[in-house]
């Protein structure tokens, strides 16, 4: 369970967000909606434990994340606009690294579920946003972490992609996961688990 305690984020003495309180279970996503500027990646980022908000606190199963350390970045996955793959380095290699040692089947199994299997031997800078944006989605599923944090996790993708997208992150839910995103395209298929915070404009 994902809980935010009377949240509240400033930047350059605009308050962004305040008395934010919200309860995430397993198997419920939280879609963070709001107009530039408004502090959807600075929520994703506090949720991460990279930013610290002014008041408040995010808690991880009743626990503030600050007191669970390497616990609590363990159990979560974050994929933001700069995806942090290697250019040089191909798309295999490129999930092995960063992460605890997998397999080389596994490897493969996550190329070919996120649809780049062809692809497995390509320097990630030769690939398109989009198929970047889903070498993303293979390391999600590689590293099995219950949280999902996605910052526009939709940028670049086709039709297909968006799609594929949808489908993997219903999948994490059914299994009993979550996942906080910022996205302003709809989520196919997620009705039912999808939750909405509008930020709204800043104060």
């Amino acid at each position: 369970m994902l809980e935010l305690r009377d949240l509240a984020a400033v930047r350059s003495n605009t308050v962004l967000f305040r008395r934010l309180n919200l309860l995430l279970h397993a198997g419920e996503a939280l879609r963070v909606a709001g107009p530039n500027g408004a502090g959807k990646t600075t929520l994703l980022r506090i949720i991460c434990g990279l930013t610290e908000p002014v008041r408040g606190a995010v808690l991880w199963d009743g626990t503030p994340i600050g007191t669970l350390g390497d616990q609590y970045h363990d159990a979560l996955s974050f994929v933001g606009h700069q995806e942090g793959h290697f250019g040089d380095l191909t798309a295999a290699e490129n999930l092995r690294l960063g992460g605890p040692p997998v397999r080389a089947a596994a490897v493969t199994a996550a190329l070919d579920q996120v649809g780049l299997g062809a692809l497995a031997g390509q320097p990630a800078r030769l690939l398109s946003q989009g198929q970047r944006r889903r070498l993303g989605l293979g390391r999600l599923l590689l590293r099995g972490a219950p949280l999902w944090v996605l910052d526009e996790p939709l940028t670049g993708l086709d039709r297909q992609g968006v799609a594929l997208t949808a489908h993997l992150l219903a999948e994490h839910l059914a299994a009993g996961g979550l996942a906080v995103l910022t996205t302003h395209q709809d989520l196919p298929g997620l009705g039912g688990v999808l939750r909405e915070l509008d930020l709204g404009t800043p104060a």
